[in-house]
């Protein structure tokens, strides 16, 4: 199984990563850094996380207030979103079916 990211979900990212960097200096790659941890841990288990909205699960970053949000298909796991988890919870609703 492999783990892809939409392209607007990777956008979010590194909108968010330059978003931190822009409050201090660095911040932006330990925002990067827990993503990617974050998507290694979905990765190695995929089901262990949250439902969201069925199908789509979440996984809470810890250091920082954002959430991932992704489906898990036959063959990937595909992240839809790099979202804040107090601002516009279901925005990204309409990606399910495009995953």
């Amino acid at each position: 199984m492999r783990l892809i990211f939409l392209t607007i979900a990777r956008d979010e990212l590194a909108e968010v990563k330059r978003f931190y960097n822009r409050q201090q200096q660095g911040l932006g790659g330990a925002f990067k850094r827990e993503a990617e941890a974050a998507a290694k841990l979905i990765l190695e288990r995929p089901l262990a996380w949250q439902v969201e909205i069925e199908p789509a699960r979440r996984f809470l970053l810890n250091q920082f207030p954002y959430k991932m949000v992704y489906v898990v298909r036959a063959e990937q796991i595909v992240v839809l979103a790099i979202m804040h988890q107090h601002r516009q919870p279901d925005y990204w609703v309409d990606r399910i079916n495009s995953a």
